[in-house]
């Protein structure tokens, strides 16, 4: 048995101000398609964001290992740690 916790949810996108010459050509490629213009954004949408997942990073480790994989090449720096005095005084509140 499905339950609705089981389906995948769906969000509504609202464009507004879109260049009528746009609208246009998204009415002509969906009609070529044989599709509802909705169908047709939500193709163009899937189709350009799952391309985009091959060449960005999808997580903030990925990000790091992308920039260390193009930057490796290159050499590491080692840059001179300064020294660290003691820290300030705490302010107070009297």
């Amino acid at each position: 048995m499905t339950t609705s916790f089981d389906m995948p949810r769906s969000t509504t996108l609202n464009i507004r101000q879109l260049d009528p010459a746009l609208k246009e050509q998204l009415r002509i490629r969906a009609a070529h398609n044989g599709r509802s213009m909705e169908a047709e954004a939500r193709a163009i949408l899937r189709e350009v964001l799952m391309a985009d997942q091959s060449t960005h990073p999808a997580s903030g480790a990925e990000l790091v290992a992308a920039i260390r994989r193009r930057f490796a090449p290159l050499g590491g720096v080692e840059l001179e740690q300064p020294a660290r005095g003691p820290g300030r005084e705490p302010p107070r509140f009297e």
